[in-house]
């Protein structure tokens, strides 16, 4: 009795795993969900490309800020003077980085950012677009009712710092 109950948890488990798509592949549904599908993931590669700009901009922001530093520094001022300005711009990053963990509830990281700014611009793009996320939501437990996690060909984006992973 006991065996069979834990055998009938295990199989609904495997099923559970197991992709369950609609019966019929020409359902309106599933083209609809396709079309949406492509929309989303034209939107994920654009706002990944907009964060990736905003980072790209912050390195070139604190690559001319150290050459700044280094040139009052070591050329015009003197390390007496430049450390305590040194000291209150490093201060003012860890509020900033402070302020975003209280704002998100994220680690203040590049990844934590990333991703942030990320579903930030996403968000302003489905808008944007009018893209109907509940409609998307919606489909997607139609034509996929045992998948829990979203499709990874719908989500295109990697929560590593890596590339977009592709389909």
């Amino acid at each position: 009795m006991l065996c069979t109950m834990f055998l009938l948890q295990v199989m609904k488990a495997i099923k559970g795993l197991m992709p369950v798509t609609i019966s019929n592949p020409n359902d309106p549904r599933m083209k609809e969900l396709e079309e949406m599908e492509k929309q989303k993931r034209a939107i994920d590669e654009k706002a990944e490309l907009l964060v990736r700009r905003e980072l790209w901009g912050g390195l070139g922001y604190l690559i001319v800020q150290t050459v700044a530093f280094m040139r009052l520094t070591f050329w015009e001022l003197s390390w007496d003077v430049m450390e305590p300005i040194c000291f209150y711009v490093t201060s003012m990053y860890f509020m900033a980085g402070y302020g975003f963990f209280l704002r998100t509830s994220r680690e203040p990281s590049f990844e934590g950012f990333f991703q942030s700014r990320f579903n930030a611009k996403q968000k302003r793009l489905m808008k944007l677009h009018t893209f109907d996320i509940d409609r998307y939501n919606e489909l997607t437990k139609v034509c996929y009712p045992n998948s829990s996690a979203p499709r990874e060909s719908a989500v295109p984006f990697s929560t590593t710092f890596g590339d977009v992973q592709r389909t």
